[in-house]
């Protein structure tokens, strides 16, 4: 069973290492510590049962408590899927944004990084054009490069 233990947020990894270390240590019916990305203040514990994650937990730094509820196997799935992106976003695509502080600007993307799903654009309908990197999903293709 997967059980959700809060810990302080940005710390996750933290104690994350730290719950490892102890479980190498001690014999407990832990199978898994996970930190996932985007999940602030929260890392999930794969255990035997609610009870042997309480007790493992206990007197650690950074460690809030456990979600009564433990997540099941299609929420675990879900946590876990790789994320994708229904666009391909290519060198030389404008794009428009969709989120964050350049909403509704439109840039020309210059470079594409897929390993950390980011992209460096430059803005345009601006005075001064200056390369920004941002990432993949707060963009979407509004036209693509033009073949020659």
């Amino acid at each position: 069973m997967f059980f959700v233990v809060k810990v302080t947020s940005g710390q996750e990894k933290i104690a994350a290492n730290m719950l490892q270390n102890k479980l190498s240590k001690e014999q407990l019916p832990i199978y898994s510590i996970l930190v996932v990305e985007g999940m602030r203040g929260y890392i999930i514990v794969e255990a035997e049962d609610e009870l042997t994650v309480r007790s493992f937990i206990t007197k650690e730094r950074n460690i809030r408590g456990v979600l009564s509820k433990p997540l099941s196997d299609p929420e675990v799935e879900k946590l876990l899927a790789a994320k994708t992106y229904a666009q391909e976003i290519a060198n030389g695509d404008i794009v428009e944004f969709t989120g964050g502080p350049f909403k509704g600007y439109k840039a020309k993307v210059l470079r594409v990084d897929e390993a950390k799903s980011d992209i460096t654009v430059e803005l345009m309908d601006v005075v001064v054009p200056i390369p920004i990197t941002t990432k993949m999903a707060t963009a979407r293709v509004i036209q693509k490069k033009q073949k020659s």
